[in-house]
């Protein structure tokens, strides 16, 4: 890649990284329908920067890396100020945020350990990942329209959803993390 030309993907991944904090000051100001706005765009720009990357040929080591961290920052950030405000149960932001530290220690371990070993997305983690997604765009969207009460119920099923795919994600990367584990012994 040319020194001189910008990597429009690591461009948009760092933007998404800028706009947690952004997001997080809305959420704690009770501004939901511009965390919304913010939130939606950091989607967008999230689904738009991996397609770019290997359209315009742009993937790079520094993108693979930054790009889960933006959504873990996200998410976690987003899972944890609302739980705080009390706008989300408090024990979904407990399983979401524990999964992800899970993941982290697991990472750690191996790489401590010496162990090879390759991360590759799964449908459970996918699926894990849009629920998640979901669970905030709810919330903040049945906020801004001011129908918690409405949608109660609803938004209940979607919590219940998203905490079981995210412990059997979870589930999933420590039985992987296992694997890895026997195989370098």
């Amino acid at each position: 890649m040319d020194a001189g030309r910008i990597n429009i993907p690591n461009t948009l991944t760092v933007l998404r990284i800028i706009l947690v904090p952004v997001i997080v000051i809305l959420l704690m100001q009770g501004d939901f329908f511009k965390a919304l706005i913010l939130f939606t765009l950091s989607g967008i720009t999230d689904g738009l920067d991996g397609f770019l990357a290997r359209v315009l040929n742009q993937q790079t080591e520094l993108g693979a890396y930054l790009d889960p961290i933006a959504d873990k920052a996200l998410m976690v950030s987003c899972f944890v100020t609302l739980s705080i405000k009390h706008v989300i149960p408090g024990w979904l932001s407990v399983i979401v945020v524990s999964r992800d530290c899970i993941i982290l220690i697991g990472i750690a371990m191996l790489a401590i350990m010496s162990v090879s070993f390759q991360i590759r997305p799964t449908m459970i983690s996918k699926l894990t990942t849009v629920f998640q997604l979901l669970t905030i765009f709810g919330v903040l969207l049945v906020h801004t329209l001011a129908m918690a009460t409405e949608f109660k119920i609803i938004m209940l099923v979607l919590y219940m959803v998203t905490a079981t795919l995210t412990v059997l994600s979870g589930l999933n990367y420590i039985f992987k993390g296992i694997r890895f584990i026997n195989s370098a012994s």
